[in-house]
């Protein structure tokens, strides 16, 4: 539990947890190279290694890597509101909100060539999420609300709030370095469109296997100035 209340406040690298299995990935990185290396994990699990594959990304260290229903440290609007005008409106909200504050913290496009999220644009994790699990469902709107925000020709903005979270940004208005590690600016994202009986099965790492299985798959991609999708 711990460690759960350090993500939410993104703050996991302060966990001995993380700290023990960074080095372990290091290790075998060291002992068999990159290119024979995977990550995976599911839930908290795949937290951790997304943070993983992070810090390496941000060394030009590219692992492959599976994450399986990923906490999304954000309120689940994909899954909280069913109409799906409401649902643009507030996405909406929220981005010219959060590129607001980032202009106001001088964080404005002319910065982003040394920005974090930049540096992980080449790194491509396979991210699986259930639509009817509250815990990763919001990775489903976050990657196709950046595509909306394209069509609609607010892509300026988008790719400026897409870097950042309510919380991020409320940690270094005072002062307290802060990075969202559950944004991420490139992923194969595939969607579990099975039907679920409930969330706790929604959450779990088997349906993954069970069959019949229907999903999808799409790759999204985070260019500075133009979107590829």
């Amino acid at each position: 539990m711990k460690l759960n209340f350090k993500f939410v406040y993104g703050h996991p690298e302060e966990s001995p947890r993380f700290h023990k299995a960074f080095d372990a990935v290091l290790n075998t990185v060291d002992l068999a190279g990159a290119a024979n290396v995977w990550l995976a994990g599911h839930s908290l699990g795949a937290s951790i290694a997304m943070l993983a594959g992070r810090k390496l990304a941000k060394c030009e260290l590219y692992l492959e890597t599976y994450l399986f229903n990923p906490p999304f440290n954000s309120v689940p609007i994909e899954t909280l509101i069913k109409n799906q005008t409401l649902k643009r409106v507030v996405r909406i909200w929220a981005s010219l909100m959060k590129t607001g504050i980032a202009i106001i913290m001088k964080r404005a496009s002319e910065d982003l060539e040394e920005d974090a999220f930049i540096m992980l644009s080449e790194w491509k994790p396979n991210m699986f999420v259930n639509p009817k699990d509250p815990i990763c469902s919001e990775y489903i709107g976050y990657f196709q609300h950046r595509v909306m925000m394209d069509e609609i020709r607010m892509g300026d903005v988008e790719r400026i709030a897409a870097r950042d979270s309510i919380i991020s940004l409320s940690s270094r208005a005072i002062g307290r370095k802060s990075e969202p590690l559950h944004l991420l600016p490139t992923a194969n994202l595939t969607v579990n469109d099975s039907l679920t009986e409930s969330v706790k099965k929604a959450h779990k790492i088997d349906q993954w296997w069970q069959e019949p299985f229907e999903g999808s798959t799409q790759l999204y991609r985070f260019e500075k100035d133009y979107p590829h999708y």
